[in-house]
């Protein structure tokens, strides 16, 4: 049965690119709209930038598609507060499903009561992994709280599947552990938080926690304070940011 429906999808999404020309991932997340009972769909690359100290890395991340202007807030939110189900599907490699967001405040502190603003009511993350490899996530959310039915489930970790595939595709040519060419929209703030880096003779950690702060103090996107950091109107200070 799993079988069949996997061919069903398939032959879906195939449907779909004969239709317009996009992207296999473009394609899996608008059919996960269409076939699940969610409102929006958002699929990211995942990569991991050193953090400067010697201790390990911090996930950085590349929109490469989203539905809807929620399914992309709900992706730049998670960059910017560094938490939310996106990170905690790529660190775990397993799904992360919250039926009822706004009983999740306890484990996301910051990124809760932030997306349930948005408009998210309940929130879906599916990784994109091939093995032990992960790319990224499939990200799903709902406007009113609920689980996926099991048939959703099994459509959603198909469609996951067939979305890794797409950025494989996609990475041809490409080193796995180089998504900057994916990740347009935030390839400035890798830039800028090494120039705060520069700026507060600090780790990379703690550039991109004050870059961070700075967006979500001031409830703007990160990627515009990334912007405004490379365009050098704003510099960040040991004591205060300012212009």
């Amino acid at each position: 049965m799993v079988e069949n429906r996997r061919q069903r999808m398939q032959a879906l999404l195939a449907a779909d690119g004969a239709v317009r020309s996009a992207s296999a991932v473009s394609l899996a997340c608008e059919r996960c709209v269409r076939e699940l009972s969610v409102s929006g769909a958002g699929a990211t690359v995942l990569s991991t930038m050193p953090n400067g100290n010697g201790n390990g890395s911090s996930p950085s991340r590349g929109l490469v598609h989203a539905t809807n202007h929620v399914s992309a807030g709900l992706e730049d939110l998670q960059l910017t507060v560094g938490e939310g189900p996106c990170l905690d599907a790529f660190a775990s490699g397993g799904p992360v499903l919250i039926a009822d967001l706004a009983a999740a405040t306890a484990r996301w502190p910051a990124f809760t009561p932030a997306a349930c603003e948005l408009g998210a009511a309940a929130v879906f993350s599916f990784p994109l992994q091939i093995g032990v490899v992960r790319l990224g996530s499939l990200d799903l959310y709902r406007d009113t709280p609920g689980p996926l039915t099991r048939v959703e489930l099994a459509d959603a970790l198909i469609l996951s599947d067939l979305a890794t595939q797409g950025v494989v595709a996609d990475l041809d040519g490409h080193r796995t552990e180089d998504v900057s060419w994916l990740a347009d929209p935030y390839a400035q703030v890798h830039q800028a938080t090494g120039m705060v880096q520069v700026q507060l003779r600090s780790t990379t950690d703690v550039a991109l926690m004050r870059l961070r702060a700075y967006a979500f103090t001031r409830n703007v996107p990160l990627a515009d304070v990334a912007r405004q950091v490379v365009e050098r109107t704003l510099r960040f200070t040991d004591t205060e940011d300012g212009q």
